[in-house]
């Protein structure tokens, strides 16, 4: 099994390293082409305004869209959880609207006011650890997406089906957490499994 990571801007490399650490492979992607074959797409922090451009002029966006009508993994991080919402504000922008939430871009404040906090998850006992890097607050999440962790009282990691997305910046911690749960969603659609993964 191998990962495709969206390699437009941002931390795409450290996701590349924390999923090497497990033993998984990765292919960078830059093109609609470049999704054949894939298992499972992640999409990375960066600039959520920048990123949306380019998976428009190239045709990503729509090629995403099929790709997850399809039923298969997708996981946003930060910027890429923007990408997902379906109802982006602060300013209002587009989106792929492909879960259906509400996110408030930078609501945790500027790059200045970034932090690393450990906040309560249902993946696991222990305090799971969470980047936040102008991160994005989850305003709303819709009646059937599942809050997977919190963070001051806000869903900051959710999954609906076979699509996740994290507020914070799961690949710039020592935690595996959020990976695994990822790999373990991807690998269960490659060998033709259910994906109702329960904490």
């Amino acid at each position: 099994m191998k990962i495709w990571i969206l390699a437009v801007q941002g931390d795409f490399a450290a996701h590349a390293e924390m999923l090497a650490g497990l033993g998984v492979e990765t292919v960078e992607v830059r093109t609609p082409e470049d999704l054949a074959g894939c298992d499972g797409l992640i999409l990375p922090g960066g600039e959520s305004t920048a990123q949306l451009q380019f998976l428009q002029e190239e045709g990503l966006s729509e090629a995403i869209k099929k790709f997850a009508a399809e039923n298969k993994a997708i996981l946003g991080t930060c910027a890429g959880a923007i990408l997902l919402a379906t109802e982006v504000k602060n300013p209002k922008q587009g989106s792929l609207g492909l879960l259906d939430m509400t996110v408030l871009r930078n609501g945790y404040g500027r790059q200045v006011h970034s932090d690393v906090v450990s906040g309560h998850s249902s993946l696991k006992k222990e305090p799971l650890e969470m980047v936040f890097i102008r991160g994005p607050v989850i305003e709303r999440v819709g009646p059937n997406v599942e809050v997977l962790a919190e963070y001051a009282g806000r869903p900051a990691l959710v999954q609906k089906g076979r699509v996740m997305a994290s507020a914070f910046h799961p690949e710039l911690t020592n935690d595996t957490t959020v990976h695994e749960r990822f790999v373990k969603l991807a690998a269960q659609k490659s060998n033709g499994e259910r994906s109702d993964l329960k904490s």
